[in-house]
């Protein structure tokens, strides 16, 4: 434990010597009143701050590898940075509601000014709010400006790391299916990292050349583009790791969207008016669009951060086609919300986009299972358990990932298996998503003995 310990002092030290040198330059920038110094100063100490708690977590797991707190440490790490990455992501997807219902709810006609695009009279937490938008610019740019872009990087940030815990860390076991693809842990990740990259690429390429001609063919191409990835994730990775690249693919386009598009076309606009330039408004429309487009993605982004814990979609057969019907669906009615706050109710959209929700339930469902034709016993049961489940689910795992039961489900003792006889049923029977990537070899055969064991009342004697 000395290396470690050794490793928390120093980072206690450095952590005060950032302190002091975050106190050194504030005062170097000026007053209070002179906000750009301080906004530098505060950056400059956000991103040693993340460097930091970095290397040390990056120390702690080389310390800690191939040890029985290797397990815990992970744990606590997906735990924490889950935790970040949900909190940051509903102040971004917020953000991002807020500003795209103001959009579509201004009053742009009544008593409107003639720079303004429009206002809206709004009320909330017991106070009245007045908020005005401009065509381009004010003609003086207050002194005080809030820019909405921490929320989109930090969500993309903390779940890249998440990523990294979950799948990149236990690429064997949660990344790759050597079922659907037969490649290493380093290919997968690699495959990964650059599938991200090259959808951002192909994306803006799609904005910058084809949307300002063709907003029809963009649409198809579009959807082409986001078909193309789907199949594409479904025939490389693992089905719920598949999924989480297709969301964290479009995370990244959004998080791009923000870095690279919005907030310099707003620096742009800002540094424009503020030296009494000519304000260039193809700046804002881009951004405007951009935004637009983030707005549509949140919804198919939420439903992937959710679906690891439903089975019945990454685990049929086609998994593909799911998450791409339950995607469609979800964007059409964030489409649908999004006409009513502009007061042009579309009576097709909501319709389609549950019927197209709905297919996806119906496509899903389960075959029905053949008859049971004898009893099973217990026995017969445990001696599966014992030799496709146990190595992973118990107190002692001997599995070469796990090194703790995944979460907390052991089938050690007779009851505890009768416990978790729901869980047997939903993720070894019906969408047959465990053992995982089918690590353990479980046959059909078995599969039907458990399902006939649990429907015959999972008895124990």
């Amino acid at each position: 434990m000395l290396p470690i310990f050794i490793l928390v002092l120093l980072l206690v030290i450095l952590m005060v010597l950032i302190i002091i040198t975050y106190t050194l330059h504030a005062k170097k920038a000026g007053s209070e009143d002179e906000k750009p110094g301080i906004v530098q100063a505060q950056n400059y100490v956000y991103a040693s701050i993340v460097l930091v708690a970095l290397a040390a977590v990056a120390t702690l797991y080389i310390c800690l590898h191939g040890t029985i707190w290797q397990a815990h440490l992970m744990e606590w790490m997906n735990i924490v940075v889950r935790l970040m990455h949900i909190t940051f992501g509903i102040a971004w997807i917020g953000a991002s509601f807020y500003f795209v219902f103001l959009e579509n709810a201004l009053n742009r006609t009544e008593q409107v000014r003639e720079e303004l695009a429009g206002n809206l009279w709004a009320v909330h937490g017991g106070g009245f709010y007045y908020l005005e938008k401009y065509k381009i610019a004010p003609k003086t740019i207050p002194k005080h400006l809030h820019w909405f872009k921490y929320e989109a990087y930090f969500t993309w940030v903390s779940g890249f790391c998440l990523l990294f815990i979950v799948y990149y860390f236990n690429a064997a076991a949660l990344l790759v299916d050597k079922n659907i693809l037969d490649i290493s842990s380093w290919q997968a990740v690699t495959l990964g990292i650059l599938s991200f990259i090259i959808a951002w690429f192909i994306y803006d390429l799609l904005c910058r050349y084809v949307m300002p001609k063709s907003k029809i063919i963009f649409m198809i191409l579009g959807l082409l583009f986001v078909c193309g990835f789907a199949i594409f994730y479904t025939h490389v990775f693992a089905a719920r790791a598949a999924y989480i690249h297709f969301g964290a693919m479009l995370g990244s386009i959004m998080a791009a969207n923000v870095f690279f598009v919005i907030i310099p076309s707003q620096k742009a606009m800002v540094n424009a008016a503020r030296l009494g330039k000519p304000l260039n408004a193809q700046l804002g429309k881009n951004a405007g669009l951009r935004s637009l487009h983030n707005n549509y993605f949140t919804l198919p982004v939420l439903f992937v951060m959710i679906s690891n814990h439903f089975p019945s979609t990454f685990g049929y057969k086609n998994p593909w086609l799911i998450l791409l019907l339950i995607s469609f669906g979800v964007a059409g009615v964030k489409h649908y919300l999004n006409k009513r706050e502009q007061g042009k109710i579309s009576v097709w959209v909501m319709p389609v986009s549950i019927l197209i929700l709905l297919s996806a339930a119906y496509i899903s469902a389960p075959p029905k299972p053949g008859a049971c034709n004898a009893d099973v016993s217990f026995a017969e049961v445990n001696k599966i358990v014992q030799q496709r489940c146990i190595s992973c689910h118990s107190a002692k795992p001997t599995d070469d990932v796990y090194k703790a039961a995944p979460n907390g489900v052991m089938y050690d003792t007779p009851d505890e298996i009768v416990k978790y006889k729901d869980k047997i049923m939903e993720r070894a029977v019906v969408t047959k998503t465990m053992p995982l990537n089918n690590k353990t070899n479980i046959t059909e055969a078995e599969r039907d003995a458990l399902r006939c064991w649990i429907n015959q009342g999972a008895s124990v004697k």
